[in-house]
């Protein structure tokens, strides 16, 4: 029902429904803000009347949530930390709201709760989990949602990204405390990723059927954004990848992420480098890519990204290496 008041000099009319969005707007006269009240009221009509909105009455935040967790991600490959993400969002208040009154306004408090906490990017992941939940009970689920509540606020904006660079000393001090690690998968690891710029979990999913060594093209069958690519291979990475078939390994790279996480991080204690990840390593792959003078589309091509902005966060170039292309370019 369409509530109306005046304000000063303007009309402020506000049209409140159970399981729908809050409307408000002002006019200057009120026989404007009834009309508007009218429209509005019918297209709400409309909308309500081939669902059962008692649904939205019974089933809270939480119900979505297990359901998106038991059905849905299963079949995503980050599976098992998006299971840990909704776990924990289960546990706040915000989930034992029913969806009728669920509203912006509650993403909204626990998104400035979140941040006097964590990072900007988790928050963003978190909320970015809950969205997708919140359209696939919309789309899929056949709860009458009129509209995404998480798609209706302010998004954390990510700060400045991260511009590690790995210096050459750093490498040669990686790969030699590397080669002489128990673990003698480490070494290779690092110089594909380097050469590569394949993320960890693409490197140790690799197989011996996806690679071409004759034409030096390797595919990448399962890929964080879901979308396969072939990559060209540099003299470098053939020269290990073949190394490793030489010795018999049942894969290109036969230990799991929990071996290569433990092995990197005593690496860096052994060789006394700090403040470096190994995903740095795809960061360094993505920035030589550019100064060695491939496009945007050739780098994208090899790396993945499918959005030019996230591929520039990803680019840190030398600017003492930019600075002699430009005198090399004066000069000729």
């Amino acid at each position: 029902m369409a509530t109306f008041r005046k304000r000063g000099d303007r009309w402020q009319v506000q049209i409140r429904r159970t399981g729908q969005p809050n409307l408000s707007k002002s006019f200057v006269s009120k026989a404007d803000a009834q009309r508007w009240a009218r429209q509005m009221e019918a297209e709400l009509d409309t909308k309500l009347l081939p669902h059962d909105f008692r649904r939205l009455e019974t089933t809270t935040l939480a119900d979505i949530l297990r359901r998106y967790r038991n059905e849905i991600i299963p079949t995503k490959r980050g599976k098992d930390i998006e299971t840990i993400i909704i776990d924990a969002f289960l546990r706040a208040p915000l989930a034992s709201l029913k969806l009728s009154h669920l509203g912006s306004q509650d993403f909204a408090k626990y998104r400035d709760l979140r941040l006097e906490r964590v990072r900007p990017a988790t928050v963003l992941r978190e909320l970015g989990i809950v969205q997708h939940a919140l359209d696939i009970a919309s789309k899929e689920w056949g709860f009458p949602l009129s509209n995404n509540p998480v798609k209706g606020i302010r998004k954390p904006k990510l700060g400045a990204s991260r511009e590690r660079r790995v210096h050459a000393k750093e490498i040669a001090r990686l790969l030699g405390g590397a080669k002489r690690s128990r673990n003698r998968h480490l070494a290779p690891a690092i110089t594909l990723a380097i050469e590569t710029g394949m993320r960890r979990g693409e490197l140790l999913a690799m197989r011996w059927e996806d690679l071409d060594l004759k034409k030096g093209i390797l595919l990448i069958p399962r890929t964080k954004n879901g979308y396969p690519r072939r990559i060209p291979l540099t003299a470098k990475a053939l020269e290990i990848l073949k190394s490793q078939l030489d010795r018999g390994e049942e894969r290109p790279l036969p230990i799991t992420e929990e071996s290569l996480k433990k092995s990197w991080q005593r690496l860096l204690k052994r060789v006394g480098i700090e403040d470096l990840r190994f995903h740095d390593l795809r960061h360094e792959a993505v920035s030589r890519f550019f100064e060695l003078g491939l496009s945007m589309p050739e780098v994208a091509l090899i790396s993945g990204h499918r959005d030019p902005r996230m591929l520039f966060r990803y680019t840190h170039l030398d600017p003492a290496k930019v600075g002699e292309k430009l005198a090399a370019g004066i000069a000729n």
